[in-house]
C-alpha cells in the first residue's frame, strides 16, 4: 500500500492550463498505478467510515466522479448511482441547475437511484467552486435522502467551495 503522501505525490502540476493564470492538477496519473488507486480508495473509504458512518450509497458526479464512486462504494458494500449532465440517462429524472465559468448547466439522477431516507456519500475529484456538488446535493435531497459526506481528491482553498456545501467535506489534498 501507498501511503497518502505517496499518492498526493502523483498528482502533477501544470502551470497556465487550460488558460494562462491556472495551476492545473492532474489526478490521472494516480490512476496509471494500480496499487496507488488501491491505496487511494483504501484510504477515501477509511475517512468515510470515520466521519460519515454507515451509509447506503455512492453518488458520483459526471464524470471523474465515476472513476473512484463505483470502487468507493465496492469497498463499502453499497450501491452507486451517478449524477450526468441533462440528456444522458434514461428515464423520468430529477433536474438541478447550477452556475459555471460561462453560464449554467443542468444535472440529472434517475428517479429510484436513491432511496427516501439513505444516507449518501458524494464523490468528485475536485472541489472549486461549489457549485456542481451543491446541485447533486440539490439532487439527493430532491429524491428523499441525506448526504452524509462530501468527498473529493482535491479542495481549492482560496475558492471556499465548501461554503456553498451543506454536507461536511474531506479532500484528500488542500491547494
Amino acid at each position: 500500500m501507498y501511503s497518502v503522501e505517496q499518492v498526493k505525490a502523483l498528482v502533477r502540476e501544470y502551470p497556465d492550463f487550460p488558460s494562462e493564470g491556472v495551476l492545473f492538477r492532474d489526478i490521472f496519473p494516480i490512476f496509471q498505478d494500480p496499487e496507488a488507486v488501491r491505496s487511494l480508495v483504501a484510504h477515501l473509504v477509511e475517512q468515510i467510515r470515520a466521519q460519515a458512518g454507515t451509509v447506503d450509497a455512492v453518488v458520483g458526479l459526471d464524470a471523474r466522479g465515476f472513476l473512484l464512486g463505483p470502487q468507493i462504494a465496492g469497498a463499502l458494500g453499497v450501491g452507486f448511482a451517478p449524477v450526468r449532465k441533462r440528456g444522458k440517462l434514461p428515464g423520468r429524472v430529477v433536474q438541478a441547475t447550477y452556475a459555471k465559468e460561462y453560464g449554467e448547466d443542468v444535472f440529472e439522477m434517475q428517479e429510484g437511484a436513491l432511496a427516501p431516507g439513505m444516507r449518501v456519500v458524494v464523490v468528485d475529484d475536485l472541489l472549486a467552486t461549489g457549485g456542481s456538488c451543491r446541485a447533486a446535493e440539490q439532487l439527493v435531497r430532491k429524491l428523499g435522502a441525506h448526504v452524509a459526506l462530501d468527498v473529493f481528491v482535491i479542495r481549492l482553498a482560496g475558492l471556499e467551495g465548501h461554503k456553498q456545501l451543506q454536507a461536511p467535506v474531506y479532500a484528500l489534498m488542500d491547494c
